[in-house]
C-alpha cells in the first residue's frame, strides 16, 4: 500500500508502472472541466496516498450537480474500503483482527470477507507465492506501516516471524466469520486497490453509464469506446528511471493492473532489496523479472495476479497465465537492458 499524508496506507507492491496516455486526460479531472465538454464527465481525488480518476460518456444534459453527487458517492465509498481493509487505521476491521490474538473468530463486514476469499483462492492456485499473511515479513523488511529500515534483517530475525505466516492458518467460515490460528498479520495492499476500482465501476453502472474508465494510482478497469468511439488506450512504464513508455495497449473492456520491483526498495553494500517477498525464503525475490501487468474481467484479480507473477519470476509467472488464460506482459532485467514476453492474447492488444 501507499502511505498518506494521514498515514492510512502505504503500499507494498507499488504500482506505478501504468499511467495514462495523452488521451487519459483530454479533460482535466474536475467538475467544472466536465461541464464544458458535455460528452465526457470527470472526476478526481485523493485515496489510498495516491490519486484516483473517473471518467464516464455522458448525455449532454448531464449537469455538474450529477458530477458532484457521484464524486460525493466516490468518496464515501472510498472511505468504507479504507476503514474496512486499511492496516494504517487502527480501528479497521482488518487492524481490529490483526491486533487479535491467535484463535480469534470473528464476523467481518461482506466486502473484506469477498477479498479475503478471493486472495485465499488465489493463494491456493498459486501454491502459496500469493499470500496476504507475509505481513510480519513485509514489516520485518521495512516495506509495511513499521518505520523503513536500510538494514536486512538477520536469519534468526527472518525464522522468529516464519510461524506467523500461511494462508493455510487464516480461515474462512459460514455467515462471513474468519478466524486465525495463528499470530497472523493480514495485509490486503495487493488486492484492495483493486477491489475498491471495481465497486467504484459499479456505482457507474447502477446509473445507467455504459462507458467509462475508473482508475486508481495506476490500476483501472473500462468499459465501451471513448466519444470518438476509439477504445482506451494505456501506456506501460519501462523499469528504467523517469517516465519512458515501454508499451502501448488497447485496453477495451478489461481490467489492468502491474507489479514492478523497481520503485520500492533499499539498497545495503550494493545489494538491492526489493519489497517484494518469497514466502518460501522469507527474503526478498532475487530473480531477474522486473514488472509484471495482468489483464483480467476485474481489477481485483488483475491487482494480484500481478504481484503474484512478480514473487513467481518470468517462467513460472508466464506458465501459470497461459495454463489459467490469463492475459500478461513481463518485463525482464537482461544483461543488455530489459526483455519483453507476452501471452498471445495479451499481444493481440499492442498498439502498433
Amino acid at each position: 500500500m501507499f502511505k498518506s499524508e494521514s498515514g492510512t496506507y502505504l503500499r507494498v507492491s507499488q504500482r506505478l508502472a501504468v499511467y495514462l496516455l495523452a488521451v487519459f486526460v483530454l479533460v482535466g479531472f474536475n467538475i467544472s472541466a466536465a461541464v464544458a465538454e458535455p460528452k465526457v464527465v470527470a472526476i478526481e481525488g485523493r485515496t489510498m496516498g495516491t490519486s484516483y480518476h473517473i471518467k464516464w460518456i455522458a448525455a449532454e444534459k448531464e449537469t455538474a450537480a450529477t458530477a458532484a453527487k457521484i464524486k460525493s458517492e466516490v468518496d464515501q465509498l472510498l472511505l468504507d474500503v479504507n476503514q474496512a481493509m486499511s492496516t494504517y487505521i487502527s480501528d479497521s476491521e482488518l487492524s481490529l483482527f490483526n491486533q487479535a490474538p491467535a484463535g480469534n473468530k470473528r464476523q467481518v463486514s461482506a466486502d473484506l470477507y469477498k477479498v479475503l476469499e478471493m486472495a485465499q483462492d488465489i493463494s491456493r492456485s498459486s501454491d502459496g507465492a500469493y499470500d496476504i499473511t507475509v505481513g510480519p515479513l513485509i514489516n520485518l523488511w521495512g516495506f509495511g506501516p513499521d518505520k523503513r529500515v536500510t538494514k536486512a534483517p538477520s536469519a534468526e530475525q527472518i525464522e522468529a516471524v516464519r510461524d506467523r505466516i500461511g494462508y493455510q492458518k487464516l480461515l474462512l467460515l459460514q455467515d462471513n466469520y474468519i478466524q486465525k490460528n495463528a499470530d497472523l498479520y493480514v495485509d490486503l495492499s495487493s488486492i484492495a486497490k483493486g477491489y475498491a476500482v471495481d465497486l467504484l465501476a459499479k456505482i457507474l453502472v447502477e446509473k445507467g453509464y455504459d462507458a467509462y474508465l475508473v482508475e486508481i494510482g495506476g490500476e483501472l478497469i473500462t468499459k465501451g469506446l471513448k466519444p470518438d468511439n476509439q477504445p482506451w488506450r494505456i501506456a506501460i512504464e519501462s523499469p528504467v528511471s523517469g517516465r519512458v513508455v515501454q508499451r502501448v495497449v488497447r485496453v477495451d473492456d478489461i481490467a489492468v493492473a502491474t507489479s514492478g520491483d523497481y520503485r520500492i526498495y533499499f539498497e545495503e553494500k550494493g545489494v538491492r532489496y526489493s519489497h517484494i517477498i518469497n514466502t518460501e525464503t522469507g527474503r526478498p525475490i532475487s530473480h531477474n523479472l522486473a514488472s509484471a501487468t495482468v489483464l483480467a474481467d476485474n481489477c481485483a484479480l488483475a491487482d494480484a495476479l500481478a504481484t503474484t507473477f512478480l514473487a513467481m519470476g518470468l517462467e513460472r509467472a508466464y506458465q501459470y497465465a497461459v495454463a489459467n488464460n490469463i492475459e500478461a506482459f513481463f518485463i525482464s532485467k537482461s544483461v543488455s537492458g530489459f526483455s519483453e514476453k507476452m501471452t498471445p492474447g495479451f499481444a493481440a492488444r499492442i498498439v502498433k
